[in-house]
Formats: C-alpha cells, structure tokens, sequence
C-alpha cells in the first residue's frame, strides 16, 4: 500500500519539474530575440570651412580730443547737450570776447599807423632818389630814408602779426568741435573763469570720442602668433602686417557674431610679461550701438579655406583622454572611432582625422549603443540636411 502511493506522489513532482524547465527555456529564448536597440544615424556634413582664432578684446576710439579753452575769460554760453553727437565745427562754448575784441581793435589802429610811417617813408625815398641825381641831396640822405623805409615796413610786419594773434584770440573764444562723435558732459558751467594755453594750465571742458568706425585692441597669444607665422611662411594665409585679414565680432552676451571689420595694426615686439602680441582690429560701427570701453570676443581668420567634415558636438563622447564617435558598420554593428577635434563652425564641430565621408554616425542614442553590438539605424539630420 505504501509502495503504491510513493509511485503516485512521484509523477505530479515530476510534472512540475519539467514545466518549470520549460519555463526557464521560454525566458531565454524571449531574452534573447529581444530586438536591436534604436538608433539615429547620419553621415557627416561635408563643406568648405575657416579656422577662426578667439580673443577678448575691448574697443577704444579711433579719435579721442580733449577740448581745451585756448583763451581765458568767463564762460557765458554752452552750445552743446550732454552726451549728443556733434559735428567737426560746432559751436560748443563761447567765452566772453570782448576784452580780446578790444585788443583787435587796438592792434588794427597800430596796424593803421605802421601801414601810414611806411607809405610816408617810401615817398621820402622817392624823393630822395630824384634829388641825389641833381646832387641836391648827399647819398648818406638816401642812405638814411631807405633805412627809415626798412624800419617801417617791419613795424609794419609787426602790427599784421599784432593783429593776426588779437583777431585769433577773438576766434578762439568761440570753443568749436575739432572732430565729430559723441561729446562727453559739460566740465564747466557759464560764469566760471577759466584758464587759456598762455597759462600753460589750460582749463579741460569737456571730451569728444569718435564712433564709427571704432577700435578694438585684443592680446594674440605667442602659440597663435607662431602657428599664423608658420601658415604665412607657408603661403597658406596672409599675414595681418601687409593683409587686411578679416575679423568677426561678437558683444558682450551675443552667441554669434553680429559686426565685422579688418585688421589694422599688429605691434614691433610681445609684451615681455604677459608673452602676447598686441593687435587692433577697427570695426564698422554704423549704428553707433559700441562705445569706446566696451569688452568683445574677437574672431580672427587662422587658415585659409579647406574641406572638412562636420558632426554636432552631441555626436561625440569621451573615452577617458580620447574623443570617440559611434560608427555603425554594414552589418549594423557598433564600432568606436577615435576623432581628432577642430573648432566649430556654424554650430557643428570639425572632425580633422578619423572619420569618411560615407561613414554613417550615431547622432542620437549613443547611450543606447554598445561596441560590437547591433542597432537598429534610423536616418536622421544634421544641421537641416538629412543624409
């Protein structure tokens, strides 16, 4: 009896073992049909590319006047508001002119004088040429008269001069605009005295900076210096010395360049304690929206155009010092591709060494993606141009 009941209780264990070991069988082969994981895969964008170099820079004015009073007096108008744009000429202050238009008038009655002794000398002379034809009069008297005529033509000379500075100092007390920008604020006010040049301590009024166009100054490291000197000697980009290379500008908050201009100037020697060169750009400034002051990141031309290949910087990961891309093979497996990186342009990276034309990248769900691995690829777009 006992026997017979062990046979019975067997099977039922039995059963339930194997339909636990096909369970298990059933979970691995579901496991592994799973599908390949998905991925979005593009071929890098071709095009013709400049390497731009980048600085910080900060603008200065082209020209920068200080105006000066070049008279003393009172100061009994400003012609000017604070901080507008004025033009060369402008009437900017007027000191009061009366005392220097007394001295003119003094200056051209002496003139009037002079002119007088010297007409009456050289009729005296005159006469006195006659006469010693007829020995009527000795030649130590010509002699004499031509003298007194010399005499008075320089007084003469000096009353014109006289006149001339009187009738300077008359103009000077109109204090006009030298160069056309933006005038700064007024430095003194009316009724102030304030001092002339003949003083040697003229009195500041106010300032003028030119605007357009407008500087920018910025430090070229001694490394960047080298490197464009290499590709000049090589004949692979102009130099900044003899070219008008061109530079881009971005302000202070800006992601993308919004001004442009031309190198101007490059100095003799690099600063010896910072090991940089000091260069200037000057930039069209039609808007007058930079002042002098201001800072900016300058972009310069490094190389001349060449072909490259481009991918988004979202494409590309780091394995511990390298930069990698994913490169999906023919049979839709995963490879890793080391890359060497150039700087952007337009917003996508330059890959300078490892990758082809024909290459298909990943571009989205790189973390998905396992070397040696398949993928499922999907084309996708880089930089609105699907590949």
């Amino acid at each position: 009896m006992l026997r017979r009941l062990a046979r019975c209780d067997g099977a039922p264990i039995g059963m339930l073992f194997a339909l636990a070991l096909a369970g298990c069988q059933a979970k691995g082969q579901s496991q592994a049909a799973a599908p390949p994981p998905p991925v979005t895969v593009a071929q890098p964008v071709k095009r013709t590319v400049t390497d731009w170099d980048e600085f910080t820079g900060r603008f200065e004015a082209v020209e920068e006047v200080q105006v000066r009073a070049r008279v003393g007096g009172y100061v009994t108008k400003i012609e000017f508001k604070d901080g507008d744009i004025v033009h060369a000429g402008d009437l900017l202050y007027i000191i009061d002119p009366r005392p220097f238009e007394a001295v003119a008038e003094q200056a051209n009655g002496q003139l009037a004088d002079a002119r007088a002794k010297t007409e009456l000398a050289r009729r005296e002379l005159d006469r006195g040429l006659k006469l010693v034809q007829t020995s009527a009069v000795s030649e130590q008297v010509v002699d004499q008269r031509r003298q007194a005529m010399q005499a008075a033509r320089a007084a003469e000379t000096i009353a014109e001069g006289a006149l001339k500075a009187a009738q300077l100092n008359v103009e000077f007390t109109h204090v006009v605009a030298p160069i056309t920008g933006r005038v700064s604020r007024h430095l003194v006010s009316v009724g102030n005295l304030v001092s002339g040049s003949d003083n040697g301590a003229s009195t500041l009024l106010t300032t003028i900076v030119s605007l357009d166009p407008i500087y920018i100054y910025f430090d070229v490291d001694e490394a960047t210096y080298l490197k464009n000197n290499k590709l000049w000697f090589e004949g692979k980009r102009p130099s900044s010395r003899d070219t008008p290379n061109p530079v881009q500008v971005a302000l202070t908050g800006e992601t993308k360049p919004s001004h442009e201009g031309h190198m101007d100037f490059l100095d003799n020697q690099l600063d010896t304690s910072t090991g940089t060169l000091r260069s200037r750009a000057v930039i069209d400034n039609h808007d007058l929206s930079i002042l002098p002051g201001q800072f900016a990141r300058v972009r310069l031309i490094g190389s001349s155009p060449y072909e490259a290949l481009l991918l988004p910087d979202t494409a590309i990961a780091t394995d511990q010092s390298r930069r990698i891309v994913f490169v999906v093979k023919d049979d839709n497996t995963v490879q890793a591709r080391a890359v060497e990186l150039g700087p952007l342009d337009e917003g996508l990276r330059v890959i300078r060494t490892g990758l082809k034309p024909e290459d298909r990248i990943i571009i989205d769900g790189i973390q998905r993606a396992r070397v040696g691995a398949k993928v499922s690829p999907h084309k996708g777009e880089i930089g609105g141009k699907k590949s």
